[in-house]
């Protein structure tokens, strides 16, 4: 309880109308008491901290100024909403955060009235928002009533061509809409890209002097290095219209930049915006990451995600571990590869940190690119660079390569271009729950012609799969892997290419096979041992690929046993799928075999630990063994020995 602070004004909030009682003065208070709460909860329950920080004025002072949950806050990748939650009556509940039945780490609205639109992907809010707006105008039916739609979002979710499009559709429709765009320069990783430079650049139009007049100056205020920043891109700009800005082109008023951590600009801003627009509006903000809290601030990625940590130093509280990271892993392998073929090049949208091509990005600069937010785009980047005669590794998290599957079909696998995919995040991740849950590739790309898809068991398997995707340049190949620390195994000097579509036996046993793709291959392996000391030991099969399919490795398991389980880390539709098809297409299941295909359920599955995500999925040793007892229906048998 030390690390608790003192909050008596935040104490006497239990809904945000009860910010309406406090004067500015009061609310600038609040705001110091809610940054320090967020602090303490972070500590504590680990997860997203700069951008909360950042918008801890923010937060107050739209709750201040506008009636949620009638008008309707949206949050755009929400992983900013904690102090958002705090003030929406969530307070006895935020120490449950990203835990198992808690409270989740991002806007769900299943959760409160305060949260109209869930999200977690980045670059929604302004569609929702202007789908609100319309549905107010058109008469749509709210339990919570129909006001102002305000989207807010980040100058690096605004990278992403989704915002421009919802941008200019609000442009043509001339509906009122709030778009607060939350520039603290920096996403997860420090955003790129000509927007950026953009934003930098300050207005200085005639429209909408009054509303700056009412910030007190916020544009004469700025400080020095928001002014130099202004003066380059001024240069860089100077070919496009005078008074002219990309936003008022797209037809909205425009307003800003105002100091993001100074209620004295925010409110009165906030309130000429709520009594006086009539259209699409965008209030231009300026914030900085982890505001507020050193450590946070000093991060190079403005403590974007954090462990549990020690408020007063900063120093997160990790478990250690003797195995690397897959992310590592797979780095390390890239860049071993890289060193002896000057035509491997990689390609991230906005994480090269969390797909560990920072490492690379410092290394060989010349051969990484970091696109920004825009998965589409890294999809047909990587292809055009393929067709060009370099080896592009495109590394995406699982969730995040599912915005861009219009361009692997259409752009990579139809040309069948050399592409590889490094897919980090496969399978179940844990605390960010169903929105980062990496259990769809498998299903979407081992549908596609002439796709590879591997799926590592452990990280030395990865080292191979990184040296397989390498070498192989007859179409797209995929290899996915997931999050956190390895199983702890020997690891390779090097990477051996794998031949295509060849798995290997792990052990021989009788009676069932256990056909594995991916990392359960632990987990089979823990229920092999329960079974082998019931006196059933079943033959262990690792598939590396779901697409080619071992064919020969397949039929030889279903000849020679009662009964074939696949198990995979992927939804229905996926390996298992691939497996029935196989052995349908060749008559097997007339002679009897008894087959069963452990998936991802089809339900979106809660945050929770991975482990207990895996025990809810089915997925984990126990419920194998017990779906192999099911399977030959020896369950009383085993019951008996018990």
């Amino acid at each position: 309880m030390s690390n608790r602070p003192e909050t008596p004004l935040l104490d006497q909030v239990q809904s945000p109308a009860d910010l309406k009682r406090l004067s500015d003065a009061d609310l600038g208070r609040l705001a110091h008491e809610l940054r320090a709460e967020t602090i303490s909860t972070v500590s504590e329950t680990g997860g997203h901290l700069g951008a909360g920080l950042g918008v801890v004025e923010l937060t107050v002072a739209l709750h201040a100024v506008f009636d949620a949950p009638r008008d309707k806050i949206i949050w755009d990748v929400s992983h900013q909403c904690y102090p958002h939650k705090i003030l929406t009556g969530r307070r006895d509940r935020i120490r449950t955060l990203r835990q198992k039945d808690g409270l989740s780490g991002f806007t769900k609205r299943s959760e409160s009235p305060y949260d109209p639109f869930g999200a977690a992907h980045s670059s929604t809010s302004i569609s929702a928002a202007l789908g609100f707006a319309v549905a107010r105008d058109l008469g749509g039916a709210c339990e919570t009533g129909h006001g102002d739609a305000i989207a807010v979002i980040g100058d690096g979710a605004m990278s992403a061509g989704m915002a421009f499009e919802a941008m200019n559709n609000a442009g043509h429709l001339k509906r009122r809409l709030i778009v607060i765009l939350n520039d603290n320069e920096m996403s997860i990783a420090p955003p790129v890209g000509a927007l950026s430079s953009y934003l930098s650049r300050l207005y200085a139009g005639e429209p909408f002097q009054e509303f700056k007049a009412a910030a007190k100056g916020a544009v004469s205020l700025l400080p020095e290095p928001f002014q130099e920043g202004a003066r380059r891109a001024k240069e860089m700009l100077k070919g496009m219209a005078v008074g002219g800005t990309l936003f008022e082109e797209l037809g909205f008023s425009y307003v800003g930049p105002i100091d993001g951590h100074d209620m004295e600009q925010l409110l009165p801003v906030l309130r000429t915006v709520q009594q006086r627009a009539t259209g699409p509006i965008l209030i231009h903000v300026t914030t900085k990451k982890g505001k507020g809290y050193a450590p946070a601030e000093a991060a190079r990625d403005g403590g974007h995600a954090t462990a549990k940590f020690d408020i007063v130093t900063g120093k997160q509280k990790k478990a250690p571990s003797n195995a690397p990271s897959y992310t590592k892993v797979f780095a390390n392998a890239l860049l071993d590869l890289a060193a002896k073929d000057d035509k491997i090049c990689a390609i991230t949208a906005a994480m090269p940190d969390g797909t560990g091509l920072d490492l690379f990005a410092e290394r060989y600069p010349s051969r990484c690119f970091d696109v920004g937010i825009a998965e589409q785009h890294a999809v047909t980047f990587s292809a055009g660079l393929a067709a060009g005669g370099m080896k592009p590794f495109c590394a995406l998290y699982s969730t995040f390569l599912q915005r861009g599957y219009d361009q692997v079909v259409h752009d990579v696998a139809i040309q069948r271009l050399p592409v590889r995919f490094a897919i980090d995040r496969a399978g179940l991740v844990g605390a960010d729950g169903a929105t980062h849950a990496g259990s769809y590739d498998v299903a979407y790309l081992a549908n596609l012609p002439g796709f590879v898809v591997m799926a590592a068991a452990d990280e030395a398997e990865l080292v191979h799969m990184v040296a397989t995707a390498a070498a192989h340049d007859q179409g797209p190949i995929a290899f996915r892997y997931p999050r956190g620390e390895g199983q702890g195994v020997e690891m390779p000097e090097t990477g051996v290419p794998l031949e295509i579509g060849k798995g290997r036996i792990i052990s021989q046993g009788s009676r069932v096979a256990l056909l594995s793709f991916g990392t359960r291959l632990g987990e089979v392996q823990k229920a092999a041992e329960a079974l082998s000391a019931r006196g059933l030991t079943p033959t262990i099969a690792d598939a590396r690929f779901a697409k080619p399919l071992d064919e020969e490795m397949i039929l030889s398991l279903a000849a020679g046993h009662e009964a074939l389980i696949t198990i995979e880390e992927g939804a229905i539709g996926g390996f298992g799928s691939h497996v029935a098809q196989l052995l349908a297409e060749n008559g097997v299941f007339d002679s009897g075999l008894k087959y069963r295909s452990m998936v991802l359920p089809d339900i979106f599955i809660d945050q929770a630990s991975p482990e207990d995500m895996y025990r809810v999925a089915g997925l984990d040793a126990a419920q194998i063994e017990a779906k192999v007892l099911e399977v030959l229906d020896i369950a009383q048998i085993g019951d008996r020995r018990a």
